[in-house]
């Protein structure tokens, strides 16, 4: 409480005090607001050009950069046109071409989407007409696609036209690009101008209000600092004790106003030291309260070794000190609770107030932990506090296992890595990092600065050739910035690869990892995909870009030719020697191809069997010819590889530029198509392009196509050629022929479309088909009677051929004695286990197999020791020869006894005359076919066709020959329908 005394002069000197206090607030308040005012408005000023320079960079991305991006878009957009475009009128697949069609459809739909959000979001006005420009191309290019797909012009005229729009869409997309980067480059410029003359205006901003600010200071010090002084000297006094002290009157300023406060003050200390012995009295209870609500435990031993104060708390951490009382003796407390014990102390040390705080940590029974903590107190005694750390505990042995996973991370990561602080300093690197560089792990330390650890690396060799400061200079110039990567090579051939990225607080951290063998892959890589990996030379792809090179050669009165050289018999002779021999001999074939050309000419190899030279500047047609002969002279002959003797021949195809074509895919496939002429010609024969060629592939795509809708359309139906035994002289089955009835073309011989549903996969699908309608028309046939159906190679490359014979089988109810199916020894070439495996699973059903065309190929007896066929069929080549050749006769008659050792029937192909029947039956065949009983039927002719030839056979003396065709078309023609397929 203040004394009455005091309050006179309290109340006396408080107006004055008022008054003075006023006059300096007021005038510091002046200041205040004047300052802050210009640096309001210099804040605001700094805030508006942030404003500004925000708008403009948002402008950039919303208008200038999705410009670009939208105007990239609809280019990307179109070259996915182009290419579908391409594919479609590649495609034969009418479904796939459609689709082709629509993808095309979309793609424009889209570009023309993307340029209306390029023109929306451009920022001049040539950019919009750019848009308008690329709009009108692209109308162009599709009314060119248009009238390529109806046919208007020729396939070449509409295809340059073609061309030549897509270049100007091209062209009109690439300057569009172009102005939308204009329009962000001055978008930039401004920005940048618009930065700098706010940069500067904040400057000068700056600058002013510092300035003012010292200037208003330097006012206020001057009137304030007297009165301050005066105060400061007459606090001093009082700070020291001495409160009898007079205080000087100066007056009614400020310096008065101070010192009457500084004696009101004096006075007023006088009163609170005689508060000061109720406070400490009142602060020992607010001690005991605030040690009782602690969280933690607390234990206050005086300097007599006597217990002053235990909150609750202690007790609570140990039960055994639950209503511990005070005064009583610590060594008590010690032996109830062990934990509060310091056995680096004796007990009387423990009691000298000079010893240092002490710590340590107990584990108690519960599995709780406890830190606990001594301090000595100014009377001797002490103050122990008990804290409960179980959780710290746990979370430590939480961090401990993450830096262990930490470490086995770092030390076990395929990259090396450092980090460093914001000092430079190197904090953590690991000892992959040391490994890459071929440095010391003990050299490598913690604390150690950047530019050391590139002094390493430069004793290490790493820096041949350049200083310590040229490299450092130059690692500088590449760090500094935000993330980032770069390729180091070093002296050894290896490529590093240094990926950076900042830390918050000012650090990065460095990733390093050795991609030497990576880079190498990619180059490996990109070698393999421009050249094959058989030859080393330039596969299609590479070959293409050479005849692109040479097309721009053209305008310079630079022409070439294209040779296209195919290999005859290429696919047996990897069948029969295996693929590694196949394989040298395509080195050994590409070896004498280089040899015959010049450097500036290149050899390619385009497919399996088929090669291609670009010949440059050739003039006349002559010259191709000249280098076609010197190829087929080369080339041709005789192989010595692995110990086998091979025998090659070649046919070539040869078109010239630009009389054959202006694109490379055109004139490559004219040489092609000059190729596939040149292989019927027979061996070693050489070609040039006619237009011809082309309408007979047109031809044979049209009948591609027409054979994928014949099985939908049942243009497809079975003819019967039946089989007679001759020891019961009756029929014992019929072989199903395939005849393909078009509409338009009529019949269509088998020599004409099988041979196509071979090349594209069909004959899988129709062979799949002969089988199912074999067996159902045959299960309508007497008893006994079998069906013989021919199955193709590639359907044994299918895994539905078992599938099917026995789907074929149940559905149809047809014994699976009476199905007997006919292969010939390209099944067996290759010794393939998968195909016995299935000959034997179809031969466990109990369907026949039969061998057929035996001795026209290689007929070797490792066939019929690899599979036990049923029968063998003599091809009708040797019945036709019966007359003519001799040795004819001598064969058949090996071949009927080959198959009665093995117990396999043997049957006679192409019986026309009662001639060759009685030297057939007389060589011991057991069965005959040919048009000395019948032509193949329908199967509506079947059961009345048995009936006849039944009759016939029981009137022998009314039996003749079936008339010979009367001209050799129809002789052919009947030949090739004959042939099973």
């Amino acid at each position: 409480m203040q004394s009455e005394a005091s309050l006179p002069v309290r109340v006396r000197l408080g107006p004055r005090l008022r008054r003075s206090l006023s006059t300096i607030r007021r005038k510091i308040l002046l200041a205040f607001l004047i300052t802050s005012v210009i640096t309001g408005s210099v804040g605001s000023f700094a805030v508006r050009s942030i404003d500004l320079t925000g708008a403009l960079m948002t402008e950039t991305f919303d208008r200038v950069l999705m410009s670009i991006n939208y105007a990239r878009a609809a280019s990307a957009d179109f070259a996915g046109a182009e290419a579908a475009l391409a594919r479609e009128r590649g495609l034969s697949d009418k479904t796939r071409a459609a689709a082709l069609t629509a993808r095309i459809e979309d793609l424009v739909k889209s570009m023309r989407e993307d340029l209306q959000v390029a023109s929306d979001r451009s920022l001049s006005v040539q950019a919009v007409r750019a848009v308008s420009d690329v709009s009108g191309a692209l109308d162009q290019w599709l009314e060119a696609r248009l009238r390529l797909n109806e046919g208007a012009t020729g396939d070449a005229q509409a295809w340059d036209e073609l061309d030549r729009h897509s270049a100007e869409v091209n062209e009109q997309l690439d300057l569009l690009v172009n102005y939308a980067v204009d329009d962000g480059f001055l978008r930039r410029q401004h920005a940048i101008a618009v930065v700098n003359q706010s940069r500067l205006l904040n400057i000068a901003g700056v600058v002013f209000v510092v300035l003012f600010a010292a200037w208003v200071a330097s006012l206020l010090s001057r009137q304030i600092m007297g009165p301050v002084r005066a105060a400061s000297a007459a606090a001093l006094q009082i700070a020291a004790g001495e409160l009898d002290t007079t205080i000087p009157q100066t007056g009614s300023d400020e310096l008065g106003a101070l010192l009457g406060a500084m004696e009101t003050m004096r006075d007023n200390i006088k009163t609170m030291m005689g508060r000061e012995v109720a406070l400490r009295r009142s602060a020992q209870v607010r001690l005991t309260d605030a040690i009782e609500s602690s969280q933690e435990g607390v234990l206050v031993v005086g300097h007599d070794g006597r217990v002053a104060i235990a909150n609750t708390r202690l007790g609570r951490l140990f039960p055994s000190l639950r209503g511990l009382s005070a005064d009583s003796d610590f060594g008590a407390v010690l032996d109830m609770v062990p934990e509060l014990h310091f056995p680096e102390l004796r007990f009387d040390d423990r009691l000298e107030a000079g010893n240092p705080a002490l710590t340590h940590e107990s584990l108690l029974d519960d599995g709780t932990w406890l830190r606990v903590g001594r301090s000595p107190t100014r009377d001797g005694g002490f103050v122990a506090i008990c804290t409960d750390i179980t959780a710290l505990k746990q979370r430590e042995a939480e961090l401990h296992a993450i830096n262990l996973c930490f470490d086995a991370a770092l030390n076990n990561m395929s990259q090396g890595l450092c980090l460093f602080d914001h000092q430079d300093r190197l904090r953590v690197s690991n000892p992959q990092f040391a490994m890459i560089y071929g440095l010391s792990p003990g050299r490598i330390s913690a604390g150690m600065s950047n530019r050391d650890l590139f002094t390493l690396q430069f004793a290490a060799g790493l820096y041949l050739g350049h200083s310590i400061d040229d490299v450092w200079a130059s690692y500088g110039a590449s760090h500094f910035g935000g993330p980032n990567s770069t390729l180091r090579e070093l002296p050894d051939g290896r490529v590093i690869s240094i990926s950076r990225q900042p830390l918050r607080d000012g650090g990065w951290v460095e990733t390093h990892e050795d991609i030497t063998e990576r880079r190498q892959a990619e180059a490996q890589i990109d070698f393999m995909s421009r050249h094959d990996p058989v030859t080393r030379l330039p596969n299609r792809v590479m070959f293409r870009e050479r005849v692109e090179q040479a097309l721009a050669q053209l305008g310079r009165g630079v022409p070439f030719a294209i040779l296209s050289v195919g290999l005859l018999d290429f696919k047996t002779i990897n069948d029969v020697f295996g693929f590694p021999t196949g394989e040298a001999l395509l080195r050994s074939v590409a070896d004498r191809l280089a040899a015959c050309v010049r450097d500036i000419d290149t050899v390619a190899r385009l497919d399996t069997d088929e090669f291609a030279v670009l010949q440059i500047g050739v003039k006349q047609a002559e010259e191709a010819g000249e280098l076609a002969a010197r190829l087929i002279e080369f080339v041709s002959g005789t192989y010595i590889l692995e110990g086998h003797e091979i025998s090659l021949s070649v046919s070539l195809g040869i078109a010239m530029a630009p009389a054959d074509g202006t694109g490379s895919d055109a004139l490559i496939r004219n040489g092609d198509l000059a190729l596939q002429r040149a292989r019927l010609d027979g061996r070693n024969a050489c070609r040039f392009f006619e237009m011809e060629m082309d309408a007979r592939l047109q031809a044979r795509r049209l009948m591609q196509q027409d054979l994928h809708v014949a099985l939908a359309r049942n243009e497809l139906e079975l003819y019967y050629q039946p089989l007679v035994e001759l020891s019961t002289e009756r029929v014992c089955g019929f072989e199903a022929l395939l005849r393909w009835c078009h509409p338009v073309r009529g019949m269509v011989s088998p020599g004409e479309f099988i041979p196509v549903a071979e090349d594209t996969g069909l004959i899988v699908e129709i062979g799949e088909w002969v089988i199912r309608r074999a067996c159902r028309e045959a299960a309508t046939w007497p008893d006994g009677v079998k069906v013989a159906v021919n199955v193709s190679p590639l359907q044994f490359k299918s895994p539905n051929l078992l599938a099917c014979v026995e789907s074929a089988l149940h559905d149809s109810g047809l014994q699976a004695s009476r199905l007997e199916l006919e292969v010939t020894e390209t099944v067996l070439l290759r010794d393939d286990g998968a195909t016995l495996d299935i000959l034997h699973r179809i031969r466990d059903l109990g369907v026949r197999v039969s061998m057929d065309d035996f001795g026209t190929g290689y007929s070797s007896l490792s066939y019929l020791r690899s599979f036990p066929f049923d029968k063998i069929k003599v091809d009708q080549s040797f019945v036709r020869d019966l007359a003519t050749k001799l040795d004819s006769v001598a064969i058949i008659r090996a071949i009927a006894g080959l198959g009665l050792t093995l117990g396999m029937r043997t049957t006679a192909e192409g019986v026309e005359t009662a001639a060759q029947l009685g030297e057939v039956k007389a060589a011991g065949c057991t069965e005959i076919q040919g048009y000395y009983f019948s032509r193949p039927v329908p199967a509506s002719r079947v059961q009345s066709l048995i009936r006849e030839i039944a009759d016939r056979l029981a009137r022998p003396d009314e039996t003749e020959a079936l008339p010979r065709p009367t001209s050799a078309h129809q002789r052919v023609v009947d030949a090739v329908f004959a042939q099973p397929r």
